[in-house]
């Protein structure tokens, strides 16, 4: 079993940084891809990246490629998502999720966290 939390959500200026973290109980969390995904109000669960177990392969949405950045720190059980150049269109609830083996697709995680709020003004 794996336990994920999210953090670092909150509202920010077009053009504006945050850093979001998901943080994972257990001792196996290097075992376990991360991914990002967000949903907006009205549209569904969308892939934003996803990160290997050992943080060697990563792959991101078309749209936040050059903007995001996803990373893990394996002795910290937690990897982040920072996110640059924030846009309106950026403005969803992110939530990060775990399972063997890289994907984008939503369905095929196993774990997920309860999710944070990203609100991104004009």
């Amino acid at each position: 079993q794996v336990q994920l939390v999210e953090s670092g959500g909150g509202l920010v200026q077009a053009g504006g940084s945050l850093r979001l973290s998901c943080t994972a109980s257990g001792r196996t969390f290097d075992s376990y891809a991360v991914g990002w995904f967000r949903q907006a109000p009205g549209k569904e669960r969308e892939f934003v990246a996803v990160i290997s177990r050992i943080g060697g392969t990563t792959d991101y949405a078309d749209s936040v490629k050059g903007r995001f950045t996803i990373s893990r720190d394996n002795a910290k059980n937690t990897v982040y998502l920072q996110m640059n150049s924030l846009k309106p269109d950026d403005t969803a609830v992110y939530y990060c999720a775990a399972r063997r083996g890289t994907s984008k697709v939503a369905a095929l995680y196993d774990y997920w966290g309860q999710g944070t709020q990203v609100t991104v003004s004009s």
